[in-house]
């Protein structure tokens, strides 16, 4: 099964979290902060939205920043992804 999204929509997987901090402390799960840096994996055509022009500037394989609690999350065939607007995303990473 694969995820479509519509509209301004970008469907992204989360980066792996960090387990440990930069001084070697390890962290559990519930420590864990959601990871903010995603990678794309489907995206929507754009179009009018809302009565504006949304031209999408995000394509497949793209490494994005997104904003801490944006989105939907959805599992699917045992995967976590998040569908979010594409102005939720701040950033791409290069």
């Amino acid at each position: 099964m694969t995820i479509k999204p519509l509209a301004d929509r970008v469907v992204i997987k989360s980066v792996a979290a960090e387990e440990t901090t930069k001084s070697g402390i390890i962290l559990t799960a519930a420590a864990q902060e959601k990871p903010q840096i995603a990678e794309v994996v489907a995206v929507g055509p754009g179009g009018v939205v809302d009565g504006n022009e949304v031209v999408m500037y995000v394509k497949v394989g793209d490494k994005v920043i997104t904003s801490k609690y944006a989105g939907t999350e959805v599992k699917l065939d045992g995967e976590e992804y998040s569908i979010l607007r594409q102005s939720d995303i701040l950033a791409t990473i290069e």
